[in-house]
């Protein structure tokens, strides 16, 4: 009686772990694991894909000023981070003797990012209160 409890139970025992293991298996294998730096490399074309892709142009000073300090402070930063990924790949694509794909785009990013710190000059100028211009002009002076 004794041996067959005993069984029983390490029976039942490793028959539930191999359900909790392949359960544990089946849900890592479905849910990918977000890596922050996988947002310096651009994600790979198909290349089966014919028609190229075609990428857009920088930002103009007139529109720039038709947007708020918050949604400039959310551009830079975004234009920042296409920056470190294409002066990434453009690196990592130099060391492995390749050419960069689409190299015009870089500039095109640093004169956005350019216009942006002149639109927030511009502003800081015309702000009536000396101490809150000379603020934003090391905000802007930081960036």
């Amino acid at each position: 009686m004794f041996i067959s409890r005993y069984l029983g139970r390490t029976l039942l025992a490793a028959a539930k772990s191999e359900t909790s293991a392949a359960a544990a298996a089946a849900s890592s294998s479905s849910r990918t694991v977000y890596n922050p730096l996988e947002e310096f490399f651009e994600a790979d074309r198909s290349p089966d894909e014919e028609k190229p892709i075609v990428y857009g142009r920088s930002w103009k000073a007139s529109e720039l000023r038709l947007k708020s300090w918050d949604d400039l402070n959310k551009l830079w930063y975004v234009l920042l981070k296409e920056k470190n990924m294409l002066m990434t790949q453009r690196q990592m694509l130099h060391a492995q003797n390749l050419r960069f794909p689409n190299p015009e785009r870089i500039p095109k990013v640093r004169k956005s990012m350019c216009r942006i710190k002149h639109v927030l000059t511009e502003r800081a100028i015309e702000d009536p209160d000396p101490r809150r211009s000379a603020e934003m002009k090391r905000m802007i002076n930081a960036l």
